[in-house]
């Protein structure tokens, strides 16, 4: 199956990260290169690097990008661009993109055990490496399943989820996509059942907690605004709260001058701030990409300008 995905709020990522044809970019979720490539076709004597971890994705943006010498792609996490970078004897980059969640491909792909919709072997790896899905709901304890449905989906039945994963893994391991979204649909109240699939918060927090992706954009984050330049941007676009409140406040921060009290009659920290908020509230998509792509209806995106290098 061909890797393809909708590369979403498109022009709006290239706009914030004002491409220069001289620049040195990352795109550090290549995915099926659609971002990689609008960036790739404004460099002239300038520099892209396209990450991904899925190794479906790093070929397919591998043959996408052949038409562009100016671009790399190369097979590693977003967490790791630092080693990447200094393995191409670059230290500082003019802009960096992270689309974050998981691909059309990675949905539509049964195989990969992403879906709540498909039957298929749970799996749920991006990398297609470590532990699986299957490993986590048939080893993890009931309070670990619990808390996870609960901080990572919103799960608001969360214990009762969990409680029924144990007692039917008690029966026989858990094997399917399926067989988990019918646990999930069972452990629910009826009016519950009713709504959108019951599955859908618990399957993208078992996503989110096999692939590691909080802490991944934590230290992706912070290794992003280590390699930018001075006057160099990050770009991120997030689906959904966890991943959002997490670059909301690490922005914040990152844009937050002076610490001291607010009863302080002048200013003793002398921390000024290292970055400046492009956008103060994110950019939404429009209603005609909406329209046109719905797995963009919840994305988000979040522009930061580099000030200065730490101190």
């Amino acid at each position: 199956m061909e890797f393809s995905h909708i590369p979403v709020l498109l022009y709006e990522c290239i706009n914030g990260l004002m491409i220069r044809p001289d620049g040195i970019y990352l795109d550090g979720t290549a995915g099926g290169g659609g971002h990689s490539e609008e960036i790739a076709k404004r460099l002239k004597n300038g520099r892209l690097i396209s990450l991904d971890q899925d190794p479906d994705a790093v070929e397919t943006a591998s043959r996408r990008l052949a038409p562009y010498p100016q671009a790399t792609v190369v097979h590693a996490n977003f967490r790791d661009m630092e080693e990447v970078l200094r393995s191409l004897s670059i230290r500082q980059i003019d802009g960096v993109l992270l689309d974050l969640g998981v691909s059309s491909y990675q949905l539509d792909a049964a195989e990969r055990g992403f879906s709540y919709q498909k039957d298929a072997p749970l799996d749920m790896r991006m990398s297609k490496t470590g532990k699986s899905a299957k490993d986590f709901v048939n080893l993890a304890p009931e309070e670990e399943i619990a808390r996870v449905l609960f901080e990572y989906g919103e799960e608001r039945y969360a214990r009762r989820i969990a409680s029924k994963i144990v007692y039917k893994r008690q029966e026989k391991p858990l094997e399917t996509t399926l067989e988990l979204a019918e646990i999930i649909k069972s452990a629910v109240p009826s009016a519950s059942r009713r709504e959108k699939n019951p599955a859908k918060r618990s399957f993208q927090a078992i996503r989110i907690a096999v692939n590691g992706e909080l802490d991944a954009l934590k230290e992706g984050l912070e290794a992003a605004f280590r390699v930018l330049k001075p006057g160099g941007r990050l770009a991120v676009i997030t689906f959904h709260s966890l991943e959002d409140r997490i670059v909301k406040q690490a922005f914040a921060a990152y844009a937050k001058g002076c610490e001291c009290p607010p009863d302080f009659p002048v200013c003793v920290c002398g921390k000024t701030p290292r970055a400046k908020l492009i956008n103060r509230k994110p950019i939404l998509p429009s209603k005609e990409e909406m329209e046109q792509n719905r797995r963009s209806q919840s994305a988000k995106l979040r522009v930061l300008e580099k000030i200065k290098d730490e101190p």
